[in-house]
């Protein structure tokens, strides 16, 4: 795994003083003491484990056993890894008005300080494969390997590493529930604001009153092998700043061939709502592409987001690019 280390010169000059009558001495110059930051290396053999452990438990549809069984694991989990776990159950309801119930997953590391990063993931997966191409399938629950478990997994990781390396900086990563939960696209229902409803609570709702972050990544499928990962459309929009130098890192880091240099398409996520309504500037890195009926990868909302389709080398690289990121700022 290529790493990065950024080297922090510090210069002392000390001046002799003389006396009035007469000439300054030619100021001496010290060596030079270097400061390194090592990022640490990201396993990428851990991360697709942490994908298949979230597969293994079923699709996880909100209410479902799965789902009640998973989010135990996830909390387990980040106890033993974060300072502090916070568990955000809410309530909320659907596109067709049935009222569900939520949860919400926060791990922080270093909760005192002030400087934050936010980074986030959506857990749930979708209760219908309503892209798939066969019609029978529309109403099956998917198993969402890359769509939600890859960025899980990626997060699990960090937070692994987070727990050996630790860091100054404030780290939260946030599992965001009840973010595939959207009208079925044969009932012709589409509206934004039936999608993402966890981010959309959480937003409004943040675990600690008033809480701030200097910026944040939201992960969503990022572990398809060969992906493409463009500057997506509203991050563009909303942190400009944070997108280009996130793209301009990976291109350092070796991956240019993946984190393309252009604006793709926009996309309605978790990242929209931390941005409008937490005023937190957030980037949404995902896998896009240039589909004749969508925008993601070929099994996406499809019974076929399965195991298979995971790469561990996508989620090495992803991982790669997020600790550079959250160890180098």
């Amino acid at each position: 795994m290529l790493k990065k280390i950024f080297v922090i010169s510090l210069i002392v000059l000390s001046i002799a003083s003389c006396d009035k009558k007469q000439n300054s001495k030619p100021a001496a110059q010290t060596v030079p003491q270097k400061q390194e930051i090592k990022v640490p290396e990201f396993n990428a053999d851990s991360a697709y484990k942490y994908v298949k452990k979230q597969l293994d438990f079923g699709p996880r549809v909100p209410e479902s056993e799965a789902h009640a069984q998973c989010a135990e694991w996830f909390i387990n989990f980040f106890n033993d890894k974060a300072d502090t776990v916070y568990v955000q159950e809410f309530r909320t309801r659907l596109y067709n008005g049935k009222g569900i119930d939520g949860k919400n997953i926060i791990a922080s590391f270093n909760p005192e300080a002030k400087k934050r990063i936010l980074l986030a993931a959506h857990w749930d997966s979708r209760p219908y494969a309503d892209h798939d191409i066969d019609r029978t399938k529309w109403n099956t629950p998917i198993d969402g390997a890359n769509d939600g478990a890859s960025g899980v997994g990626v997060l699990m990781e960090v937070a692994r590493v987070l727990n050996e390396n630790p860091i100054n900086t404030g780290i939260d990563i946030i599992l965001f529930d009840l973010e595939d939960y959207g009208a079925p696209q044969y009932l012709n229902l589409m509206t934004n604001d039936d999608w993402a409803l966890g981010s959309q609570y959480w937003s409004k709702n943040p675990h600690i009153y008033n809480y701030k972050a200097y910026f944040g990544i939201l992960l969503d499928m990022v572990g398809a092998s060969n992906p493409r990962f463009p500057k997506e459309y509203y991050s563009q929009q909303f942190a400009p700043s944070l997108s280009n130098e996130i793209w301009r890192m990976a291109r350092e880091l070796g991956y240019s061939d993946y984190f393309t240099n252009e604006i793709g398409h926009p996309i309605n996520d978790d990242h929209i709502y931390v941005n409008i309504n937490a005023n937190i500037p957030m980037i949404d890195l995902i896998h896009l592409e240039d589909n004749e009926n969508s925008s993601f990868y070929p099994y996406w909302h499809t019974i076929n987001d399965n195991i298979e389709q995971i790469d561990a080398k996508t989620l090495g690289m992803v991982g790669d690019v997020v600790l550079n990121v959250i160890y180098r700022k």
